[in-house]
């Protein structure tokens, strides 16, 4: 059963809330946000081909990604694990190279439900006006379909071995 995707981003605020919960365990939730081949295979709209170039899911660790789109435009991403607690919190900035120096900065908790795990995820951002843009780009649609992919990867044994 589909889950539905809750985002909350209220006017004049510079936040973005994002709540999805899964029916898979906290383990394979945790390692499909940071194993970077299982991170590729659902993050983003289903078009986009993601390219991990750097994925060190640690405290302190960095990422970088590259999306490509069926005509061959590219959108790059990257940011700094600040904090990650094995199964529990991951907080990071997340930077657009479309957009330089409109750091945002995300706090994902991982909690355990009785049918499997919800994240919760809270995001600042600079300023209203770029959380705006950052809302008016479609990102509703990117998170909904990112996470209906890992619903779908969730689904799959492969994810829950280590």
């Amino acid at each position: 059963m589909t889950n539905p995707t809750q985002i909350t981003a209220e006017a004049g605020r510079p936040f973005v809330d994002i709540v999805r919960e899964f029916d898979a365990p906290i383990a394979a939730v945790f390692r499909a946000h940071t194993d970077p081949e299982l991170f590729a295979q659902w993050t983003g709209p289903e078009q986009l081909s993601v390219d991990v170039k750097v994925f060190d899911a640690v405290t302190g660790g960095q990422w970088h990604y590259v999306s490509t789109d069926p005509a061959g435009g590219t959108y790059g991403f990257r940011g700094v694990f600040h904090t990650v607690e094995h199964e529990a919190l991951i907080i990071q900035t997340f930077e657009f190279d479309g957009a330089p120096g409109q750091v945002s900065m995300s706090v994902a908790r991982f909690e355990e439900t009785p049918t499997g795990t919800r994240i919760s995820t809270h995001t600042v951002f600079p300023s209203i006006e770029s959380r705006d843009g950052m809302v008016a780009t479609g990102m509703e649609h990117g998170a909904t379909e990112s996470y209906r992919r890992l619903e779908a990867l969730l689904e799959r044994d492969s994810v829950h071995s280590a």
